[in-house]
This record gives C-alpha cells, sequence and structure tokens, in this order.
C-alpha cells in the first residue's frame, strides 16, 4: 500500500521560526496549520511553561507524545512540532507516515536573539542562554538532520523560508501542477 505524504511538518530548535513559517505555508499551500504547541496548551488549559514549571519535563513530554499520536493522523495540514518533538522516536516515526518532514535551524546567537524577545522559554530560563541553547543543539544536531530537508533561517525572512520550502516540495514532486502557491 503506498501512502501519499500530503502533511508537511516543520521541525527544528526553538526560534527557528517553524510558528511563523507554518501559517504561512499553510496559507500558500491553501491547507490546514497545526502548532502541537497551542493544541498543548489548549487541551491542558495552560501554557508550556507552566507545564515545565508545575508538572516537570517528563511529564509535558508524555502530553506531547499523545498529541503528537493525534497531529500524526491529519491529512492536508502544516504541523509545527516543538523543538524536543525529535527526541522520541515514536513521535518522528509518527509524523514521517503520512507527512515531508523539514528542519528549520538558525545560528545559536539568533535563536537567543529571537527568543528573547518573547520570553517564556523554559529550557533557556538561565544564566547564559546561549551556551544552553549550543548544548541543547549539540544534544539534537543528528536528529534534526534526519528531516527530509533542512533549512536554515538565520539570514532569511519567513516569506523566503516558505518559497524554499515550495521550491523543495515542487521538485519532490509533492505539489502537482501550477497551482497559486
Amino acid at each position: 500500500m503506498i501512502v501519499m505524504k500530503n502533511n508537511v511538518v516543520l521541525i527544528g530548535f526553538m526560534g527557528t521560526g517553524k510558528t511563523s513559517v507554518g501559517k504561512m505555508l499553510a496559507e500558500r499551500l491553501n491547507r490546514t496549520f497545526a502548532d502541537v504547541d497551542k493544541k498543548i496548551e489548549q487541551a491542558e488549559q495552560t501554557s508550556i511553561s507552566e507545564i515545565f514549571r508545575s508538572r516537570g519535563e517528563t511529564e509535558f513530554r508524555r502530553i506531547e507524545r499523545e498529541m503528537i499520536a493525534r497531529v500524526s493522523r491529519y491529512t492536508n495540514t502544516v504541523i509545527a512540532t516543538g523543538g524536543g518533538v525529535v527526541l522520541f522516536p515514536e513521535n518522528m516515526n509518527r509524523l514521517r507516515k503520512n507527512s515531508i518532514v523539514i528542519a528549520l535551524t538558525a545560528r545559536p546567537e539568533v535563536i537567543v536573539a529571537r527568543t528573547v524577545r518573547r520570553g517564556g522559554r523554559p529550557l533557556l530560563d538561565c544564566q547564559e542562554p546561549e551556551q544552553a541553547v549550543r548544548n541543547l543543539l549539540a544534544q539534537r544536531a543528528e536528529l534534526y538532520l534526519q528531516a527530509d530537508h533542512t533549512i536554515d533561517t538565520s539570514e532569511y525572512s519567513p516569506q523566503q523560508v516558505v518559497e524554499s520550502i515550495v521550491i523543495f516540495l515542487r521538485q519532490g514532486g509533492y505539489l502537482r501542477g501550477r497551482s497559486s502557491c
């Protein structure tokens, strides 16, 4: 049985643009957008930061795996995941079943600049956020590289990243015909 890969999943470290690019890409492809972290916050009726603070990372990762099991069954959707989704092979196996996986990356200093503006990042709530980013990136780098395609967003606008993804999808035969995309 051939399974058509009709979702686009964005993985990558926090601050690489998964949500902003995901929303724009979904609009461009005329697909639904799903942000896994937002879905978790809605289901749990609290913020990711509060889940980390009150229940710990282990419990958050359990909740995240349950949400991935749900969203991995979606169709015609652009899915933005949390940065740590790659830590559990079962997450990636589920997502790969009917999705093209695209990793967004960025240099550590760019990630820190982007995330400090927004706050609410429990893994970066420390004295040396750039060092924390470097350490976490080192732990996850190989996992992110297992994506079907990788884009460094450090020097590009979200619109440029979307364009790059659309080109990749067209070249890979994942987008058919001469659409408005």
